[in-house]
């Protein structure tokens, strides 16, 4: 995988020195907010032109010395918002951010490279939550990466499942999607007694192309695999947390960590460069038919028979802009505690921050907002 990822990125960079590639591409860096400074993430943009000369960098943040292009801003809000305007107008192919809240149903796949082999893997999914059911979010965790696999010019990328909780389910899942016409290629553990559930000694060792984890622990594996060798204050290895993606979603958006040194900055840019150059939107959307023809929608169904959700009978408050978040409320509750808000009249939303769900609602309404969450309990 090493190599052919490295063939590619230097595919990309020749074709765009040659003009083979028609429009170059241009990334948006925003630079507000990390632990490092500013100072940090510019120095991995400026790396990542150094390595694709071609590249159009746009930052997003405080002025700081440099020649790449900047819109100078020290809001990270302001950012986010002239980032999502410039994407969706197609001013830019990509953005490279931090503390951005994706919509349930968008989850990030990372990149990483194995310490034992140096082989690179990606973690499916880091961030966000595909489906707010475990299993259903597993399965879903798997076309992601398959989609983001083929974008890196992987037509066949091996599948393996970390050894966690549902990871039995969701092979048995698989493996029908697979007999009902959905083409996986399971991987098989590096250990003697093989199958596709992966053990700690796969992950170190890189054994498939994609490892299928749940948000949380892929967040946590993130974190560990790219600053183990710094004592975890500086993240030097491995390119980021990833693009959000989901059924519809057709934002460039891969996110960094506060903790993410310049070299991590350079490689999350260089991901959703190749990442964009390649469409990874629609080769999502073309997996997920597949998936859907194989079966995909009557499995989750049947997955969440056994906790169906109730109707909401709550209206919601009139709609207003939303950009304060509270967090700490378990995935399984989220949507209830967002209609516990709608009930005295706040209006809220939910959404997916780094860490885990969060509810988003309006500034004016923070405080009171995490008063009625506590007295319902949700806090």
């Amino acid at each position: 995988m090493k190599k052919e990822l490295a063939k590619t990125l230097y595919q990309i960079a020749d074709g765009i020195e040659q003009g083979h590639y028609g429009k170059r591409i241009r990334i948006a860096l925003t630079t507000i907010g990390s632990e490092l400074g500013a100072e940090e993430l510019v120095r991995g943009a400026e790396l990542a032109g150094k390595r694709l000369p071609q590249l159009e960098i746009v930052l997003l943040g405080p002025r700081v010395e440099t020649e790449l292009e900047l819109i100078e801003t020290d809001c990270l809000a302001t950012a986010h918002q002239i980032m999502e305007e410039k994407l969706d107008t197609n001013e830019i192919d990509g953005a490279v951010t931090l503390h951005y809240t994706f919509p349930l149903g968008i989850a990030t796949v990372g990149r990483i490279v194995s310490p034992a082999t140096g082989k690179e893997m990606l973690l499916a999914t880091t961030t966000g939550t595909s489906d707010t059911d475990r299993v259903s979010a597993l399965l879903k965790n798997t076309i992601y990466g398959i989609a983001t696999a083929r974008a890196l010019q992987i037509e066949e990328p091996s599948v393996g499942i970390l050894n966690i909780e549902g990871a039995n389910l969701a092979e048995r899942n698989l493996k029908k999607l697979y007999e009902q016409g959905y083409r996986i290629n399971f991987a098989e553990s590096a250990r003697e007694d093989g199958g596709v559930t992966m053990r700690g000694n796969d992950l170190l060792q890189g054994t498939p192309d994609i490892m299928v984890v749940d948000s949380l622990t892929g967040n946590l594996l993130m974190k560990v695999f790219s600053a183990f060798a710094t004592g975890g204050g500086y993240e030097a290895t491995g390119y980021g947390y990833g693009p959000g993606l989901g059924p519809g979603y057709q934002r460039n958006i891969a996110i960094i960590s506060r903790a993410s040194g310049a070299p991590v900055v350079a490689n999350a840019i260089e991901y959703i460069a190749q990442l964009s150059r390649h469409q990874v939107n629609k080769l999502l959307q073309d997996e997920l038919e597949r998936a859907e023809k194989a079966g995909l929608n009557e499995i989750v169904a049947d997955l969440k028979q056994s906790r169906p959700a109730q109707e909401s009978v709550v209206k919601a408050p009139p709609t207003k802009s939303v950009g304060e978040e509270i967090p700490g409320i378990d995935i399984l509750e989220i949507e209830e505690a967002k209609e516990s808000l709608w009930q005295v009249g706040i209006y809220a939303e939910t959404g997916m921050g780094c860490t885990g769900p969060v509810i988003l609602v309006a500034e004016e309404d923070l405080t009171l907002a995490r008063e009625s969450l506590a007295n319902n309990g949700y806090k």
